[in-house]
């Protein structure tokens, strides 16, 4: 792995971190609390796993980018995130919905909530694992050498 996959891998983790902050805490706060049954209580949560799965869905993320990638730009990761985000998305949100009796508002909010996070980590991913442009990877070429002898 070079170092720009290792950077977005970080950068993917740390937004997803965020965005889970804002939808799951600010968001859906009091409908987690209204729908508490079907939920572990706080003290029981796995938050330790929770960290690992972001880890390994992270750098699952950025890899299928940048192994498979051909064009790798800021537009090719926002497409491929939105791509990847309205798959996943679906089954977050809808699928849960379909099995489970929470409210819509749940089930919508986790379909466009991971739209919107894996729009972000595929523009990132872009913007980090982009091919260079064509003045940083070719070296500029070096002055002709001077004639010092005077023949010339």
């Amino acid at each position: 792995m070079n170092k720009r996959v290792l950077i977005a891998i970080l950068l993917v983790y740390l937004c997803w971190f965020a965005l889970d902050f804002v939808i799951h805490e600010m968001i859906l706060g009091d409908t987690y609390e209204a729908t508490a049954r079907f939920w572990r209580p706080m003290a029981e949560m796995k938050r330790g796993l929770l960290q690992v799965v972001s880890i390994i869905a992270a750098t699952s993320f950025v890899l299928i980018y940048s192994l498979w990638f051909k064009e790798q730009s800021a537009m090719a990761g926002l497409k491929y995130g939105l791509l990847f985000g309205l798959g996943t998305g679906v089954g977050m949100g809808y699928g849960m919905y379909s099995v489970m009796p929470i409210p819509y508002f749940m089930a919508f909010t986790w379909f466009m909530g991971t739209v919107v996070e894996a729009g972000v980590a595929g523009l990132v991913t872009g913007l980090v694992v982009r091919e260079p442009a064509a003045a940083e990877s070719v070296a500029s070429p070096s002055p002709p050498p001077v004639d010092t002898s005077g023949e010339g």
